[in-house]
């Protein structure tokens, strides 16, 4: 064997749970199929300490391939000791954070852990202010930071002996001028010596409370990050390897050591990652696998001792990532990470045996070995019965498995783990065309040559250290996550200009200029902002290993020593009003199938129970707009908790001579997700009921579509303004404009929204005394708004009861609620395969509504004009059943073929049929309408049952389309056909055909009230 030249291998280590599995690469040999460039390979239990095995692994692959340390020009090493601290709750690896928001008057109702699991915050949270400072949308201050009010609460968080601190902006991630979070820093860490501090845009992207709850992560492992990585640089320094020690992170490329130490939680998922890549270079090569867009994409298969994990790799030799939001031991956020499906399939999975065979999801796991029948155990395996059909796979005493499974059960269980693997890989694949099918991992020959949905089933060699591979192929990468103007620039323009920064980032990274690319693309125009859009771009590129001396430089020992010394020092109680935080009730606890909400006298009490499923219900009602009803459902769960009393009451229980206002919010979801409420809501209906004589004795929702869908149960809350909330709404769903409510459909007087006043929270109020049309007073918000940071809250004056129980949508508080609890019954009782048949059945049945499609998202465009977003998504028809297949290895699924669009704006519009070779641009015809506006057509993401709106439409999710049939109040007259139906969106070439009859969503009150 000739020998590899001076400073071309690279080493890749996985130290797993379990295993610490080691290559050695040479690149410049990759491209041989027969070796593909791996010298040494090496698997052995991982030891207690994490650096012996690096260690031990590392001399045993020297030693067989007779490998010299200086020929080694990098370690890159994937790891699941961060991860594994926060799923385990260590106490001894995760330090107190202290959290310090420039927000202004905003996100005073949302504190920081506020839906953490209580175990975990209670560990983490140490401290928290508010302080001024934070952006509005547009780059103008919300305010700017004061410096001694931030060295006023370092004083504090230094009393308390926290030395981990994050600094969060509203709308940080796009500062490029202010640069708060980053000046903020410096007060800090110039206030209080050695403390670490982290800036909330380093760590993750848009989504205020998800990016801090990143940031709070990564803050609290810090110290325990530092111990680690030095543990991982010093036996490779031992060996007397100079060269650079690389972590691997979640999107397939590397971090630096230094880096990883300040960014330990980007590591978080970067084991399927490394699989994923590792297989993809078994088979393809190096070449398919850093952003070559000739590449195919394949999906990964990863069978271990317990679960199958399957992600699709897509052609730029990159892993298909998640939607908006991720969920780390019950943590939401929102940084890129795989997206991965796991099933209860693996090499320890026990097999059954009785009136029909069945294979797992229950494993033996670790104990295989020892308690699997071909090791000598007593426990039938899906590994004895690999060995029992191919006795010379080399595994155990084969003798020990004859005769395990007679040929009928033999046949059962080769077509159970065929349909389980065929179900997970279907539901995984973006076409119905087949793809090549990867497997990996040790459970791997439990697998059979041929599957369901696969062009080819590959089984590589050396596909049992794919981790390590991939981690020894990993590449660098940077992402830049922006708002821009479009108004003197075009699209084009701005994309080359984003591009250009993502390439220098990603070579300031440590990347060769000449290897950097574009692999991602994303623009997402603001709905009701603007000329503005956001733009995601993501490069990736090959180490520059001329870089080799600014990299490979250990952690310094002294400043990690301080780090952890104070950090042990740290007081361990949590603030006061830390603990005043609950975490969410868990809808498993609850019996839903017997579950019965607090009704008295007719008034409901509202619970937090009976919160969430109104929340999922609100937003599925949304049609794909309204935003997302997320952090306003936290707001009201913590009046909740404070104490408040929320009250629904029946529309018929309401006296014809009371008084019901309504408020909502107005703008652009994208701003929700950041700028999150203050005091705007009541500040608003405090100055309209300056000018406004009628006080208002009840509230109402305008919509029940999204986030407003909660407003109304908000402002009558007891600490607000205590009143009882109507059961009902202005629309029945979410729509774009005020103009499209059910009052102006009955047009008995001209304005309804007039007095009307809206407030943005920061100082700002605008009141309107009267306006010549409600067309006019949409106009006039419109124009405020993006003078107005792109979000207000709006208070519109009272109606009489006679007038609301004649233009209401009745009970849509209760069909929320019911929407809601079939979602989580679906979810608790494992048939999520079925979960909008239930929806429909809640709303109706059959007659009122019917699942239109389920499949894929393949496209997504999206435009602005006027403020408002128009696109249409474009879904693929797939089999969704239950993806692990029952005990006769079959899904339950209704299979749907070909092609439909969406056309929206803001909300969903229509599904229409989509034909073969049909020109694109060309008008819809009737007959291809599945359903339209005003009936309501709903995406719902197929694997949890929430609603996905417009704004997360995104390429590769499997959703589930369904239709409901839209209020009378719309379509029994031919004026709310035309405010709502498809004229009203542009589609004067289609006419409104309902789904089915509407019926009258089942009130709460009636069902369980209760009389004392």
């Amino acid at each position: 064997m000739t020998n590899p030249s001076p400073k071309s291998l690279r080493i890749g280590v996985d130290v797993g749970g379990t295993n610490t599995d080691g290559v050695i690469l040479d690149p410049s040999r990759s491209d041989n199929t027969k070796s593909r460039g791996i010298i040494a390979w090496h698997k052995a239990a991982t030891t207690r300490d994490p650096g012996d095995g690096i260690s031990n692994a590392i001399t045993t692959m020297f030693a067989s391939a007779h490998i010299a340390p200086e020929q080694v020009a990098s370690v890159t090493i994937g790891t699941t000791h961060f991860v594994n601290a926060i799923v385990e709750r260590d106490e001894s690896r995760l330090s107190k954070v202290a959290v310090i928001r420039l927000s202004g008057p905003f996100s005073k109702h949302a504190p920081p852990c506020v839906d953490w699991p209580e175990d975990l915050r209670d560990i983490v949270l140490g401290y928290y202010a508010l302080v001024k400072g934070g952006l509005e949308v547009d780059g103008e201050l919300i305010s700017d930071i004061d410096e001694e009010e931030i060295k006023t609460q370092c004083r504090e968080i230094e009393r308390r002996g926290i030395k981990s601190v994050v600094v969060n902006g509203v709308f940080s991630p796009i500062d490029t001028v202010e640069r708060q979070e980053e000046r903020a820093a410096v007060i800090i860490k110039s206030a209080i010596p050695g403390c670490d501090v982290i800036c909330s845009k380093e760590v993750a992207n848009l989504g205020f409370l998800e990016r801090e709850n990143a940031a709070l992560l990564n803050a609290s492992i810090l110290s325990f990050a530092r111990r680690t990585i030095r543990s991982f640089q010093a036996p490779v320094r031992q060996l007397g390897i100079n060269c650079p020690v690389f972590i691997t992170q979640n999107d397939g490329t590397v971090l630096s050591g230094e880096m990883a130490t300040r960014f330990p939680i980007k590591t978080f998922s970067s084991g399927p990652t490394n699989s994923m890549r590792g297989a993809a270079f078994l088979v393809h090569g190096d070449n398919k696998g850093q952003g070559d867009d000739q590449g195919d994409a394949m999906m990964v298969v990863d069978i271990g001792g317990t679960t199958t994990d399957v992600g699709l790799l897509l052609p730029n030799g990159f892993p298909r990532q998640q939607a908006a939001y991720s969920d780390f031991s019950g943590v939401r956020m929102n940084f890129s990470c795989p997206d991965v499906k796991s099933i209860g399939l693996g090499g320890g999975s026990i097999v059954r045996k009785g009136d029909y065979l069945s294979v797992g999801p229950d494993s033996v796991g670790y104990l295989l070995a020892s308690e699997s029948l071909v090791f000598g155990g007593r426990t039938l395996t899906t590994t004895d019965c690999a060995v029992a059909a191919n006795p010379g796979l080399g595994i155990g005493a084969p003798e020990l498995v004859r005769g395990a499974l007679t040929q009928d059960e033999a046949t059962a269980y080769q077509n159970i783990v065929k349909q389980k693997l065929g179900k997970i890989i279907d539901i995984m694949k973006t076409s119905p065309a087949d793809i090549p099918v990867v497997l990996v991992g040790g459970g791997a020959i439990i697998a059979p040559d041929k599957l369901r949905g696969a062009s080819r089933v590959l089984k590589p060699e050396w596909s049992q250290v794919a981790n390590a591979i991939g981690a020894a192929i990993a590449g660098i990468s940077a992402v830049v996550d922006t708002i821009r103007s479009t108004e003197t620039k075009t699209t084009k323009q701005l994309l080359e200009e984003i591009s250009q920064e993502a390439k220098a980032k990603t070579i300031a990274a440590g990347a060769a200029a000449e290897t950097v690319k574009i692999v991602e693309i994303e623009e997402l125009p603001l709905q009701y902002v603007a000329n503005k859009t956001r733009f995601v771009v993501r490069a990736t590129g090959d180490f520059d290993f001329t870089q080799t001396n600014a990299f490979a430089q250990p952690l310094s020992e002294e400043s990690s020593q301080l780090q952890e010394a104070t950090a042990r020092g740290q007081e361990s109680e949590v603030t006061e009003r830390a603990t005043t935080i609950k975490t969410r009730p868990d809808v498993n606890e609850v019996d839903i199938a017997t579950y019965k909400p607090d009704v008295r006298d007719r008034v409901w009490f509202v619970n937090e129970t009976d919160l969430t499923w109104i929340s999922t219900g609100c937003y599925i009602l949304g049609t794909g707009g309204g935003g997302s009803p997320y952090p306003h459902m936290i707001l009201l769960r913590q009046l909740l908790r404070a104490g408040a009393t929320v009250r629904v009451v029946s529309p018929e229980d309401v006296e014809d001579d009371a008084a019901v206002g309504c408020g909502g919010g107005a703008g652009s979801p994208t701003v929700s997700i950041e700028k999150l409420q203050g005091d705007e809501m009541m500040e608003a209906q405090n100055e309209l009921y300056k000018i406004c004589e009628n006080k208002a004795t009840h509230m109402i929702a305008l919509e029940i579509g999204g986030g407003n869908g909660l407003q109304g149960l908000t402002l009558g809350a007891s600490s607000n303004m205590d009143l009882p909330c109507v059961d009902g709404d202005w629309m029945g769903r979410a729509y774009p404009t005020k103009w499209q409510t059910t009052p102006v459909v009955f047009n008995e007087r001209q304005p309804i929204w007039s007095p009307i006043c809206v407030a943005d929270g920061n100082g700002n109020v605008v009141v309107m005394p009267k306006a010549s049309s409600d067309r006019q007073v949409e106009r006039i918000i419109r124009a405020a708004l993006s003078n107005m940071g792109s979000q207000v809250a709006a208070a519109e004056p009272p109606v009489t009861g006679a007038e609301m129980k004649r233009w209401v949508v009745e009970n849509t508080i209760s069909q929320a609620w019911r929407i809601g609890r079939a979602v989580a019954r679906a979810g608790q009782e494992n048939r999520l395969e079925t979960m909008a048949e239930s929806i429909i059945e809640e709303c109706g049945g059959s007659l009122s509504g019917k699942v239109l499609f389920k499949g894929k998202i393949v496209g997504v465009q999206r435009t602005l004009r006027m403020g408002h977003v128009y696109g249409e998504c474009i879904i693929e028809g797939t089999d969704i059943g239950d993806p692990e297949g029952v005990n006769t290895g079959e899904g339950k699924g209704q299979q749907f073929r070909g092609r439909i669009k969406i056309p929206f704006k803001n909300e969903n519009i229509a599904a229409i049929k989509i034909h073969d070779g049909q020109e694109e641009g060309a008008l819809e015809k009737q007959d291809d309408v599945l359903a339209i506006v005003p009936d309501l057509v709903c995406v719902i993401d197929a694997q949890n049952g929430e609603a996905i709106g417009t704004p997360e439409y995104r390429y590769g999710l499997l959703v589930m389309i369904i239709a409901l049939a839209a209020s009378d109040k719309w379509t029994g007259s031919e004026r709310g056909i035309e405010l709502g139906g498809p004229k009203a969106f542009g589609f004067d070439h289609l006419e409104y055909q309902p789904v089915g009859k509407f019926v009258k969503p089942v009130s709460v009150v009636d069902e369980f009230n209760v009389s004392r």
